[in-house]
């Protein structure tokens, strides 16, 4: 058995990864750490999981008794942590925050978007799990960049959950604020956009145009829907092939003939994609459960690479769809 800790246990995040965890046959759960909530049971915060565990949280860091480790941690606590505590050499982390998703010189962080770099994920010790946005984006622009076919700017805009705000109450997540409402954040500024530049500039290094990415905020709980718009002359039965030969090995991104909706991903860890071609214009639809696909999903993906488990394990999961 995999055995594994969590720091950060409170959040949305953390709950959908405890979820996940505990009903995955190859992990025991041996810590999950909350400063906050050290001494209550893991159902006064996860109420979903009554039934499910009688896990508490803790303040303590057994490091030496785990085999993984997830950070669902704040932005920048991360990188705190690694730079402040004696963390063991052979210890695998997977870090749910945007600490080292950039790549430097000063960290040993591989970006973990499997279907970007799986084989460098499964010989990696430290993984850097991809934002929401940058995952659902990504994964409708990468067989695009393989073919070194992005030589001008990409329109996109997304809608987000209200769920990727975080468990925090803020004036934006309110539900009386954000029922039948909605609105545009962060325009052309928003921190996933950097990694987005990344990804692309690793399979088209020639990539110098510029990601005009519209965030929305959505009046539902959890889901991304992105709309992405290249230019291409390239006949639309070609660049289906293009994509269905990308993601031919990936288990949770599938291209789609018909139309997609949010539903048909909510509560799993699968992309799905749809193709419209209009003019010389390519309609790029990509849609994603922000918390699985876009957080804790992935990072079970990511650790069931690192593990030389098959990556389906533990996360085929029924959608909501209705």
């Amino acid at each position: 058995m995999i055995k594994a800790g969590i720091i950060g246990g409170a959040g949305y995040t953390a709950g959908e990864l405890i979820r996940l965890l505990i009903n995955h046959p190859d992990v025991e759960i041996k810590f999950i750490n909350s400063s906050s909530n050290a001494g209550n049971k893991i159902t006064d915060v996860h109420e979903g999981l009554y039934g499910e565990t009688d896990l508490v949280f803790t303040d303590e860091l057994p490091l030496d008794t785990i085999d993984v480790l997830f950070f669902c941690t704040a932005h920048g606590d991360t990188r705190k942590f690694m730079e402040s505590h004696n963390v063991p050499e052979d210890l695998k982390i997977i870090d749910l925050s945007m600490d080292y998703r950039i790549k430097d010189d000063s960290h040993n962080f591989v970006y973990g978007l499997p279907e970007l770099n799986r084989r460098t994920i499964c010989h990696s010790k430290h993984v850097a799990n991809p934002g929401c946005f940058a995952t659902c984006i990504q994964l409708g622009l990468l067989p695009l960049a393989k073919h070194l076919m992005l030589n001008d700017d990409v329109m996109v805009n997304a809608i987000t959950g209200s769920t990727g705000a975080g468990v925090k109450p803020g004036a934006t997540s309110h539900f009386s604020w954000r029922n039948n409402n909605m609105s545009v954040y962060k325009a052309f500024e928003h921190q996933h956009v950097p990694e987005i530049k990344q990804s692309l500039r690793q399979l088209q290094n020639s990539f110098d145009a510029e990601i005009d990415f519209i965030p929305y905020r959505g009046d539902f709980a959890r889901g991304i829907f992105a709309t992405l718009v290249v230019k291409t002359k390239v006949e639309l039965d070609e660049l289906v092939k293009i994509y269905k030969d990308y993601y031919a090995e990936d288990s949770f991104t599938h291209i789609v003939e018909k139309n997609i909706d949010l539903k048909q991903v909510v509560n799993t860890n699968k992309c799905l994609i749809h193709l419209e071609k209009h003019g010389d214009k390519l309609l790029i639809i990509s849609c994603i459960d922000n918390l699985l696909k876009g957080a804790s999903g992935q990072a079970v993906h990511n650790m069931n690479l690192m593990f030389n488990l098959e990556e389906t394990v533990g996360l085929k999961l029924k959608p909501s769809a209705f």
